[in-house]
């Protein structure tokens, strides 16, 4: 899938880490990078839909956009890309005992366009510092929860990530939305 919207901004390098032989693509190739990739996930207030964040890179140049639905019969957010085009739509799977989540290409929700992701583990404490996202052995990510006056006033969450190089860092963006909606279920937040 080629770069859509002219020409985006990649994002600044984060520090030095060792990168995967085979790189982590799911969303698109054009979201890997050779070094580390720092990104800040800043959840806006005041909007009308919930959920609504802004992904940032260190600079604070603006990468992506989660856009979620207000009304939906089930939780659908939407990444977007710099410049507004949709890049991958995340749903909450109905009818399910566990809250599952299922990720789209673009807006679509045909099982044709259905993303499968590579196996991954969450360790760590999502709430109070942070946690590590692995693929099997490897880790490919890293989050570490944000503590400001935004977020500590108005409740809104803020999250440093870094996708490890040759990762999927748009992937990271959609699955760490995914783990905050899943972990705002289980603390009766959503």
């Amino acid at each position: 899938m080629a770069a859509t919207g002219g020409n985006l901004p990649m994002p600044a390098p984060a520090n030095a880490y060792t990168a995967l032989s085979n790189p982590i693509v799911v969303i698109g190739e054009q979201f890997t990078a050779p070094y580390p990739v720092d990104l800040n996930i800043q959840q806006k207030v005041f909007t009308l839909a919930e959920n609504n964040f802004d992904i940032t890179d260190v600079n604070g140049n603006l990468i992506f956009k989660v856009k979620g639905k207000f009304f939906s019969i089930r939780d659908r957010r939407v990444l977007l890309d710099a410049a507004g085009n949709p890049l991958v739509s995340l749903k909450q799977k109905i009818l399910t005992v566990h809250r599952r989540w299922q990720v789209f290409r673009g807006e679509s929700n045909s099982s044709s366009d259905l993303l499968f992701s590579p196996d991954f583990k969450v360790k760590g404490g999502w709430h109070e510092s942070g946690c590590t996202i692995y693929a099997g052995d490897a880790i490919i990510a890293q989050m570490h929860r944000k503590h400001n006056v935004q977020s500590i006033v108005l409740n809104a969450d803020s999250y440093g990530v870094t996708a490890y190089p040759n990762v999927d860092y748009a992937f990271i963006v959609a699955l760490v939305v995914v783990l905050d909606e899943i972990n705002a279920d289980s603390n009766g937040e959503d």
